[in-house]
């Protein structure tokens, strides 16, 4: 019998075959904690017991959700944060650099076949480089700062398989809502999604990103892409045998596979106020919005704002309409500068703010006020998430965004 990839990264990290139900330590490769839960991790931590960190340079801290402090208590995470980093000896902090998912591949932190947890549920993100990566509790990541182990249950695998060529004006954020609309909330719980398919092999990483981002909206444990040439690349590795074989095998038990034709697939919107509630953009054609968000750890990247200045070159925001652009991370912002990306974007009438989570989180940034709505491109669009719980949220890709900020109101990307 063969194996689907999160069997085999979990088999190569504690030494022998595994197979979906069994309990498991692995040996955690590396950790990210961010700056809302640092307080909590530290409090923890020495509450257990240890006196020094399990191996300092494998603990990643990002000042992500924060910055810049929008309420007095936000300085106290930061001043925590400082106090455990001098006190055990860590060296990877960052400071406003970016969005934590972001800077985790970006800044080389995960490689394919890693074993990574972070404090954030979108930690599912690192999947998009072929890791095993999932999100937990600061009970855990306490626990794993002192032993450097953590017990699992080895998923069963969910294959979704794409093939074709997609549509201009379909994006793999179109590809994954409609995925999540597929299975519902709750319909990849504590499973793995392993991608494929010739479509999937044409993404780019930071297409493949969103997707891995996006999986925990349905549930899932992790989600998986077989590294390949464009993984060795972004990651600055060269691609042995021991990453290409991270791939699921044809004989390899899942409990269901998923197929899409890309042709078939169009742009399509997460409505107010369920990431599974999916509709194709042409049924809310015409609605009139307030605000458009480009930007997040799912759509933040230099594709998705070169996506949005391509649309919105010699165009001008609609009146009235506010468009609020945050690159993913201080090195795209770079990029997007040096390449006149964010020339087109402030031109056309653009608010460019500085790299991380902002309006995503509800704290700074643009968040809503009662009655207004907004079309972003970030992963969750519950009550109260940005802004007061009767804001109105559509979830789009970048491309949808940008023409909806032109028109002022939802409109198809054509």
């Amino acid at each position: 019998m063969g194996q689907t990839i999160i069997e085999k990264i979990i088999s190569r990290n504690v030494g022998h075959e595994v197979k979906p139900g069994d309990i498991v330590t692995v040996h955690v490769d590396r950790v990210m904690i961010h700056d809302i839960f640092i307080p909590f991790v530290a409090e923890k931590f020495e509450e257990m017991g240890f006196t020094r960190l399990w191996d300092p340079d494998k603990v990643v801290l990002i000042y992500d959700h924060l910055v810049p402090a929008s309420q007095v208590d936000d300085t106290r995470h930061f001043r925590i944060g400082n106090e455990f980093v001098e006190k055990y000896g860590m060296k990877n902090i960052h400071r406003s650099d970016g969005i934590c998912h972001q800077l985790m591949t970006e800044a080389l932190y995960v490689k394919p076949g890693d074993v990574v947890f972070g404090t954030d549920s979108h930690t599912t993100t690192y999947g998009c480089v072929g890791a095993f990566s999932s999100g937990i509790g600061y009970t855990e990541m306490a626990s794993i700062l002192g032993t450097g182990t953590m017990w699992i249950k080895v998923p069963e695998t969910i294959r979704v398989v794409i093939e074709g060529e997609l549509p201009s004006n379909v994006t793999s954020k179109d590809v994954i809502l409609r995925l999540i609309g597929d299975l519902r909330a709750d319909g990849a719980t504590y499973q793995a999604l392993e991608f494929c398919g010739d479509t999937v092999e044409r993404m780019s990483v930071a297409s493949r990103m969103t997707m891995a981002n996006m999986a925990i909206e349905a549930g899932a444990k992790c989600a998986l892409f077989t590294p390949d040439e464009k993984t060795a690349e972004y990651c600055r590795i060269e691609l042995t045998e021991k990453e290409r074989s991270l791939t699921g095998d044809a004989d390899a038990s899942c409990i269901r596979t998923i197929r899409y034709q890309a042709k078939e697939l169009v742009p399509v919107l997460a409505c107010p106020s369920q990431v599974d509630n999916i509709r194709p953009v042409s049924e809310y054609e015409g609605t009139a919005i307030d605000q458009v968000f480009i930007g997040s750890c799912t759509n933040g990247r230099l594709e998705d704002l070169q996506k949005a200045a391509s649309i919105l070159k010699g165009k001008k925001v609609a009146p009235f309409v506010k468009l609020i652009v945050t690159p993913a991370s201080r090195k795209i912002y770079s990029q997007a500068l040096s390449d006149g990306t964010l020339a087109a974007l402030a031109e056309a009438g653009a608010i460019i703010t500085h790299p991380g989570c902002g309006l995503c989180c509800g704290r700074t940034g643009g968040i809503l006020s009662d009655g207004e709505r907004v079309v972003a491109t970030n992963n969750r669009n519950f009550l109260g998430r940005m802004g007061t719980s009767k804001v109105e949220i559509f979830l789009a890709s970048p491309a949808t965004a940008a023409v909806c900020a032109a028109a002022g109101r939802i409109v198809v990307p054509d």
